[in-house]
């Protein structure tokens, strides 16, 4: 009796649902291919996939541009993210600037009364 790939496949899937019902793991086979080719031989792509040295010349430089597009937009984004990172610092810097002097007075203020306690 001949089996079919289809036949297989289907004994196969009725095992395993064997196996699942009585809560037995299902054996898992590997199968070798049922077609194979020769050796040698090798597989051809679809006429609609060849190009002429024209066109993968022209498939080049359109990626290319469209990398080059690509790269300038993505440097151009980093160069507005770093303009707002230093603006950022910037604020930053003048508020513990600010933060800084209040601190230094309040100091000379405490030690003023301090020393006038002291003495």
């Amino acid at each position: 009796m001949a089996v079919t790939g289809d036949e297989t496949d289907r004994d196969s899937v009725s095992l395993s649902h064997v196996a699942a019902a009585t809560g037995d793991m299902p054996a898992y086979q590997i199968r070798t291919p049922t077609t194979t080719l020769p050796q040698g031989v090798v597989m051809a792509a679809s006429p609609g996939t060849l190009h002429s040295p024209q066109q993968l010349a022209e498939e080049a430089t359109r990626k290319r541009e469209l990398r080059l597009l690509k790269n300038r937009e993505a440097a151009k984004e980093c160069r507005r993210r770093k303009k707002e990172y230093i603006k950022c610092l910037e604020s930053r810097v003048a508020v513990l600037e600010v933060q800084n002097k209040k601190l230094i007075e309040e100091l000379e203020t405490l030690k003023d009364i301090c020393s006038s306690k002291t003495d």
